[in-house]
């Protein structure tokens, strides 16, 4: 399992998250949620997503998100 404490190091600075799709989140680190324990999720600001084109698909002032490694995905209302 990734160390993901070490996204603490980086609160203030502007990084970039790659995907295997190609699609980026570029932005500044702003806070780690929690402040303590393992990090679960990443405040950002000045966010840009891209895709795989390096084209602008979203910008945000702020934006929250989990930065782990996703392990599954189910559907969990609406049609069976």
């Amino acid at each position: 399992m990734p160390n993901y404490d070490k996204l603490r190091e980086l609160v203030s600075h502007r990084v970039t998250f790659e995907y295997d799709t190609g699609a980026r989140i570029v932005g500044y680190v702003a806070a780690t949620k929690p402040a303590t324990g393992p990090v679960q999720v990443l405040v950002m600001s000045r966010v840009d997503i891209l895709d795989d084109k390096g084209r602008v698909i979203e910008h945000h002032d702020e934006f929250s998100f989990v930065p782990n490694v996703m392990t599954t995905f189910r559907l969990t209302e609406g049609p069976s």
